[in-house]
């Protein structure tokens, strides 16, 4: 492997990786904090990309389409927490999953009803369709840095909320001992929907950013979902920097598994989880 596709493959694994973070992110939180085992999680993603490919179509620009999806998302995951996942945190496990799960098939057969079973594909926007050279014959798409660093911003943003302000105190002291911090005084209803909406919209964001490359189409969020519960449990659940750091090894190890190992590429990823839990079964770091 030359260098100008070393440094492709590099770019590609931290830009997937950081993909992946927006969406393990929402899901740590989630699961940290409340405890729920969210498998519908996936199903924001896709709910992202299809409001990229309706909205985009709608207003003509990819940039309202985010910004309008974002809103709508995370006033969606607002109204879905209220309405269901406050009813089972105190709830087993298994209620959960079952919940989640069945969620999975109706976001499905509503995104049927609403867009159909095509696949669609949304347009780069006209700035960004452009490529950088790297040589006579090997280039980068513009987009694709314009993901990462979107993906940069809100990483940044998340770390600055979740550190450095009060909000970010609540929330770290609802992870710890919910009970304790209810004691204090702290709202702790209204910390998860907030986390939940936060959650629901950092998915949302990463599948609308990820629209113009991926396309959109059925089922597409169960195929991120068993890597961002990967990144999570190799991370630690509920730690923010752990999903940050556990989603770049990741994006590393399948990206250039696939171009130096194809034979063992799909494979390369779950070892990689195995050897983390086997050293630190609580994952890299905790809450």
């Amino acid at each position: 492997m030359d260098l100008a596709n070393f440094l492709i493959q590099l770019l590609n694994s931290v830009q997937y990786g950081l993909l992946l973070f927006m969406l393990a992110a929402g899901l740590t939180l989630i699961f940290g904090i409340m405890g729920v085992v969210n498998l519908a999680h996936g199903s924001f993603y896709m709910l992202g990309a299809y409001l990229a490919y309706a909205l985009s179509s709608a207003f003509g620009s990819l940039t309202l389409a985010i910004l309008g999806g974002a809103v709508l998302s995370v006033a969606f995951g607002w109204a879905l927490e209220w309405l269901l996942f406050r009813h089972f945190y105190q709830r087993d496990h298994l209620d959960q999953v079952l919940l989640t799960f069945g969620l999975i098939y109706i976001f499905e057969e509503l995104r049927s009803m609403l867009w159909g079973d095509d696949v669609h594909g949304v347009a780069i926007p006209a700035a960004l369709d452009w490529s950088i050279p790297l040589t006579d014959t090997l280039s980068y798409p513009a987009y694709r840095l314009f993901m990462s660093g979107v993906c940069l911003v809100l990483a940044l943003g998340l770390y600055l909320l979740i550190s450095k302000t009060r909000l970010g105190m609540k929330i770290r002291a609802g992870a710890f001992n919910r009970d304790m911090a209810e004691a204090l005084g702290i709202n702790s209803k209204l910390i998860q929907a907030i986390v939940f909406a936060l959650g629901v919209g950092l998915a949302s964001v990463a599948g609308m950013i990820a629209a113009p490359v991926a396309s959109v189409y059925p089922n597409m969020g169960s195929q991120v979902l068993i890597m961002c519960f990967v990144v999570v449990v190799i991370g630690g659940i509920g730690s923010v920097r752990g999903a940050l750091i556990a989603a770049l090894l990741v994006g590393l190890v399948d990206t250039f598994g696939k171009v130096l190992l194809p034979s063992v590429s799909g494979m390369l990823v779950y070892v990689l989880m195995a050897g983390v839990l086997l050293w630190k079964p609580e994952g890299l770091f905790k809450a």
